[in-house]
């Protein structure tokens, strides 16, 4: 079988890249979602190297991998963005079930190694499900080691069938404070309190890399993404100051919901606002009839975690973040 790569060529390869992508991803997407996703993004990609030599700035790579008639069987998207850790790249990769094992993804792991080197990388990172033993092989052959742990949450609610039976906690008592939604106080002005308890909280996560985005681009991946409605973004207030967050997305192709993000200001810590935040979320998705709610949190985020088990959420597969120095991974395609 020969297996050629070429660049992703869009709008026409949306609808197989769908189909790929939701091999892998735990929700699935679809090619409007591609091409909204793409529509925030640069043309152009620019990249330097910053004052400790190590490359800043923003750029991108897609190929794909393609069958002598034409079928794409793989995909790989390297990239990083303004605020992405200096000298990393980001990578996804994928191969058709049906197709794996033939070289396909050591073909495009190469192509966006060389290209790595080529605009000054130093490290490639990436994710692997941890029940995912061939892709952990495939990922330690060419020098990915493990860097953390993430698990996967999901909370039952029901189905179209039937009411869920699912008894939720009680509020905590959480004197003085209001809960509210954006759309109940929309506009920038909440948006900017919004942003600030992100940039507060966002360092605190267990395994977080890189730079918090600047305020525009924060508000196009949290504010403009598929699933968001200000209704969904809850808000807990001491007075007119924010301070605590959650935000849930709304998956209609599965009637599901999930955990975007969590975040409380530091001074409020330890008085259960985020599990109130929790609560008020389950309330939403069931009164949204939602068939699920689901997260994703850091092995190491024991706080968070504990508010899920108490809530009744059960564990599911996890992911593993991989990181491989460029070097190591070039010299494993000269063995």
């Amino acid at each position: 079988m020969s297996i050629t790569l070429r660049p992703l060529q869009l709008p026409n390869d949306y609808e197989r890249l769908a189909e790929l992508l939701n091999q892998v991803w735990s929700e699935p997407t679809t090619a409007e979602n591609l091409l909204e996703a793409d529509q925030k993004l640069y043309e152009v990609g620019h990249t330097w190297m910053d004052e400790n030599g190590l490359l800043a700035g923003y750029d991108r790579e897609r190929q794909v991998a393609v069958t002598e008639s034409g079928e794409m069987v793989g995909y790989a998207w390297s990239w990083r963005a303004p605020w992405t850790e200096p000298g990393y790249l980001c990578n996804t990769l994928v191969v058709d079930e049906a197709y794996r094992n033939r070289g396909i993804g050591k073909l495009l792991l190469h192509h966006v190694s060389q290209w790595a080197q080529k605009i000054g990388a130093t490290t490639l990172v990436t994710e692997v499900w941890d029940d995912n033993e061939s892709a952990q092989r495939f990922a330690k052959r060419h020098a990915f080691v493990i860097e953390r742990h993430a698990f996967q949450s999901l909370l039952q609610l029901g189905s179209d069938e039937g009411e869920s039976q699912l008894s939720i906690p009680a509020m905590p008592e959480l004197a003085g404070l209001r809960f509210l939604t954006l759309a109940e106080e929309p506009g920038e002005e909440s948006e900017q309190k919004l942003y600030a308890i992100y940039k507060e909280t966002l360092v605190d996560i267990p395994g977080f890399m890189g730079d918090v985005p600047e305020f525009g681009e924060w508000r196009k991946w949290n504010l403009m993404v598929d699933g968001f409605a200000p209704e969904q973004v809850i808000i807990a207030a001491d007075g007119d100051d924010f301070v605590g967050i959650t935000n849930v997305l709304h998956n209609p192709h599965t009637n599901g919901m999930y955990h975007e993000y969590t975040g409380v200001s530091r001074a409020y810590r330890g008085k259960k606002i985020a599990l109130g935040l929790k609560i008020k979320a389950i309330q939403l998705a069931k009164l949204r009839r939602a068939a699920y709610i689901r997260t994703d949190n850091d092995s190491l985020n024991e706080p968070i975690l504990h508010i899920n088990r108490q809530l009744g959420y059960v564990p599911l597969r996890g992911s593993y973040r991989i990181i491989a120095p460029l070097a190591q991974v070039l010299d494993t395609f000269a063995k």
